[in-house]
């Protein structure tokens, strides 16, 4: 350690450290523009400069090493001057005032430089401002010539896309020849955005600080169950296939059931998605899941049994997953499931999606750990389990009552709804739907239902649904599917009457057209006045929307849908009772159904006497490695397309459309990331 005294205050600092950086960490406040604590100093502005004992002139303190015994004076009135003078000159092109935000700001705000001095006139450059790169803006008007952009380019990210093009007065940072960063193979890891201090760069988003994380990081902060998918892309692009399937094991017991069938909202918000096309993180995911060899069985921890029992209705996503996470905790846990098979709302989901097989692997892993799965039972009553002597229950029923819409006729034998047809289809049961069929409905039952029933019907089947292709709220992927197989969809209909015939169902319908919506809503349907019209079918489906199935004696508050009320630990109005999923919030997906479950945890572990602590790291914490050299045509690199079987064979029977990555393409897919989190690796200059 050394001992040194800045403006008389007495300090003991490392031996190495510079002089700025010393005075920075004890709160010593010293003007600067080209140092940066990750950047090798160069002290090209001289704005750090400042005055030592014994020592001529005055040396940049970004460069200059600490010794003990130094006795430094950081702001004479000679110093003062000098960066005044400084500030001048640099501010003698910059058009206006300092952007809001930028350390160039704080700097003139610091040193008190406003009014420029009679006689010395500013000369903007009037450059025009390059704004046709994804990502960030470039304006070379704002540029100080500070280099922290060529620095960290080159030293740090091994690039070298920015340096200095032209000489003397006409002098800026660009790229070589000044040509679009999307041509000269830059990767767009923004490292030159962070560090700007001018404004000369930056993000075309803005954002707040409490913004930061979610906005550079999307990917992960957008996830509802928190997978590091960065980590698992990195890890992926290297060829370490098991470390990436562990990351993910980390955060959900159901990789491979999410590869096949999350809805990915993940890739909506990838920022590769603004160069050209996002990463296909969810087939990554699925790639992963099937060459998992199940290393991380040997890593898990179960904790000594606590002594506490926790019984969980509804095998479902959510119920499942904090059964995995409360018996690692190392609770009992049982799960009951009406059902014969555990599963819930995945089981409904057909096999060309996701094959029974798959879930059952995953469910049998739960069951290895401890986690007691009965099936064929019903529980009407919450008293009966704490009678059992559990400590806690978690109400995860979800929503397995499938809704008519309340029109004559519904009541025939051949009009059904979406979730019995599609129970029906997966737990073996007999369904002898023939002929031509109409599905009412614009989610994932309905297009799931179309789809599944296109393989059996031996007719046309055809989506009605109210609004328009805008407005539906089935995945996109699976509704593009829908209509290569043949499903065919009517927007802007809507069935009032069925009228039942001795062959055929004669359905009654209107034309629909959209009003303008309420503040915050979606654009209600209205009637077209006159447009009523007939259509027949064999079967009508109705797939409009689900509803959980609470008895009175479970004894919790429900909302006017049927809902369960809960607070924001997820407890119910009966104490020691917790709700999630589906039963809480109405239908949504399995991704976040997951997270509650995973809320649900941690929740029902505090309130038992635990930390609420979940997760468990199967893979250690690595340095994230921040070179990325230059890729030829990286910008240009499209999504690796997913094999698919041809149509008029994936019509013919339930096995899986899309065939999944083979281990060249997953690898070149997962060097496509942009590897955003690199940016958030870099030290925050908020001095």
């Amino acid at each position: 350690m050394a001992r040194i005294v800045i403006n008389g205050k007495t300090l003991e600092v490392e031996e190495n450290k510079t002089i700025l950086s010393a005075a920075l960490q004890s709160d010593i406040y010293i003007p600067h523009l080209c140092y940066h604590p990750d950047l090798r100093h160069t002290g090209a502005c001289r704005l750090c400069i400042v005055e030592i004992e014994g020592v001529r002139g005055f040396p940049v303190s970004c460069a200059t090493v600490v010794r003990d015994g130094m006795s430094i004076k950081t702001d004479t009135e000679e110093i003062k001057k000098i960066r005044k003078n400084l500030v001048w000159l640099l501010m003698s092109s910059y058009p206006g005032y300092p952007q809001d935000g930028t350390l160039l700001k704080k700097v003139v705000d610091y040193i008190g430089v406003r009014d420029f001095p009679i006689g010395l006139e500013k000369k903007p450059k009037n450059l025009p401002i390059k704004s046709d790169n994804p990502l960030f803006t470039m304006n070379q008007n704002l540029c100080i010539l500070c280099e922290r952009c060529v620095r960290i380019c080159h030293d740090i990210r091994g690039a070298g896309i920015v340096g200095y093009i032209n000489r003397g007065i006409d002098t800026v940072v660009s790229t070589a020849y000044d040509s679009s960063f999307k041509d000269v193979d830059c990767r767009f890891c923004r490292a030159c955005v962070e560090v700007c201090p001018s404004g000369a760069l930056s993000d075309k988003e803005t954002f707040s600080e409490q913004e930061r994380n979610l906005k550079l990081l999307p990917c992960k902060n957008t996830c509802p169950a928190g997978i590091d998918i960065p980590r698992y892309l990195r890890l992926t692009a290297e060829g370490r296939f098991q470390d990436a399937i562990e990351v993910i094991r980390e955060s959900v017991p159901f990789p491979h059931v999410l590869g096949l069938a999350c809805t990915h909202p993940c890739e909506k918000v990838c920022l590769r998605a603004e160069v050209s096309e996002p990463i296909a993180i969810n087939a990554i995911k699925r790639f992963l899941a099937e060459r998992d060899n199940k290393r991380w069985l040997d890593k898990l921890k179960i904790a000594r049994y606590t002594g506490k029992k926790i019984a969980i209705i509804g095998s479902g996503p959510s119920g499942l997953t904090a059964a995995w996470f409360l018996r690692l905790l190392g609770h009992s846990v049982t799960v009951y499931e009406r059902q014969h098979k555990a599963g819930g709302a995945m089981r409904l989901i057909p096999d060309y999606r996701l094959p029974n097989a798959v879930l059952d692997k995953e469910i049998d892993e739960i069951i290895r750990i401890g986690v007691d799965i009965k099936t064929d039972t019903k529980i009407l009553a919450i008293e009966e389990l704490f009678e059992k002597g559990f400590h806690a229950v978690y109400i995860a029923l979800g929503v397995g009552k499938g809704l008519k819409i309340g029109i004559p006729g519904e009541d025939d034998p051949r009009v059904l709804d979406g979730v019995s047809v599609l129970s029906s289809i997966s737990y073996g049961r007999s369904l002898d739907i023939k002929g031509d069929i109409i599905v009412v409905g614009g989610g994932n039952v309905a297009v799931d239902t179309a789809r599944s029933l296109i393989r059996n019907a031996d007719g046309n089947v055809t989506i009605l649904y109210r609004r328009s292709l805008d407005e539906i709220t089935a995945h996109p992927d699976e509704l593009i599917a829908a209509l290569k197989e043949g499903v065919m969809i009517r927007f802007l209909v809507t069935p009032v009457k069925i009228i039942p015939g001795q062959n055929k169902l004669h359905v009654e319908c209107l034309r629909m057209q959209l009003a303008e919506a309420s503040p915050g809503g979606r654009r209600k349907p209205v009637p077209v006045d006159g447009s009523e019209f007939m259509l027949q079918a064999d079967y009508v489906i109705m797939a409009v929307g689900q509803a959980p199935e609470i008895s009175k004696e479970m004894n919790v508050d429900t909302n006017p849908k049927g809902l369960i009320i809960v607070n924001e630990e997820m407890k119910t109005s009966y104490p020691g009772v917790f709700a999630g999923g589906d039963a809480v919030r109405g239908p949504s997906n399995i991704i976040t159904a997951i997270k509650e479950g995973r809320k649900a945890a941690e929740s029902i572990d505090k309130f038992l006497g635990g930390d609420g602590k979940i997760g468990q790291r199967l893979i250690p914490d690595e340095i994230d490695d921040p070179w990325m050299g230059r890729e030829a045509g990286f910008c240009y690199a499209s999504r690796v397309k997913m094999p698919e079987r041809d149509v008029t064979q994936g019509i013919t029977d339930f096995g899986l459309i899309e065939l999944g990555y083979e281990e060249k393409q997953a690898k070149i897919e997962a060097k496509r990331c942009l590897r955003c989190q690199l940016r958030l690796n870099i030290t925050r200059d908020k001095s």
